[in-house]
């Protein structure tokens, strides 16, 4: 790691302080943010992948019930403090404003492996203003299901504390992790991106999808996750709309 890098948090901080939400004004529908739960649901390697189970099925049951199998991290998901830091919130104890609000849906497209650094961001538009939630389109959705996927661009930990001191509310991408992509991690990686943002709760939403058609916008974002007792991350039907 460079002496210059962001210092990484070994604790839970606290909730970033927020300003107060403005109103806002619809300019167009809701845009579903998710990528279909199931079996071929997007999943890092290192974990196991999803399974779907029919317990009862239709005809020879009187009803079809499911049974699901998969990490909370699977698919469309957002991650809580807990998730690196034991005395960080679960998702049952995070704020319903802390996964809904104002935002910005930024095109900042990359190529396998590159970082997205400060300077994507400061040129990204629209502007960003505190309390933000930021969505990021690199183009990487589109990749989904094939091996490119595995070969995402990542945030460097500067990016991740320009972010914070921009107070942004949550940090979304179409890819599986803001932190550097597994395969260029050397021993002693600490996920410097997860941790400056979680211990500050500004929670972090990966593999999202569909957001290309909102870029450029701001817009209104809902992250609908589960409310898991105990919770280090959890599934969530995200949605998004323009805004005046």
């Amino acid at each position: 790691m460079c002496e210059q890098c962001p210092v990484v948090p070994t604790g839970w901080i606290g909730w970033i302080d927020l300003p107060e939400p403005a109103p806002l004004t619809p300019a167009g529908p809701w845009v579903d943010l998710t990528h279909q739960v199931g079996p071929d649901m997007p999943c890092a390697s290192i974990f196991p992948k999803p399974s779907f189970n029919k317990l009862r099925t239709l005809p020879d049951d009187p009803y079809n019930v499911t049974e699901i199998h998969m990490v909370a991290h699977a698919g469309t998901h957002v991650d809580a403090p807990l998730h690196y830091f034991a005395d960080g919130p679960d998702m049952s104890s995070i704020p319903l404003d802390r996964m809904s609000g104002a935002g910005v849906v930024w095109h900042i497209p990359k190529d396998n492996d590159e970082i997205i650094d400060v300077a994507d961001l400061e040129a990204a538009r629209p502007l960003l203003q505190e309390g933000d939630i930021v969505a990021v389109d690199t183009g990487w959705a589109q990749h989904f299901g094939t091996p490119r996927y595995e070969s995402h661009p990542s945030f460097s930990p500067e990016a991740a504390a320009w972010l914070l001191a921009k107070k942004i509310k949550l940090l979304a991408c179409d890819f599986a992790t803001p932190d550097l992509v597994y395969h260029l991690r050397e021993p002693g990686f600490d996920w410097p991106v997860h941790k400056q943002l979680l211990a500050n709760g500004i929670l972090i939403c990966e593999h999202l999808t569909g957001h290309a058609a909102l870029a450029g916008n701001r817009v209104e974002f809902l992250f609908t996750a589960l409310p898991l007792a105990g919770g280090d991350g959890a599934q969530a039907r995200v949605v998004a709309r323009r805004v005046a």
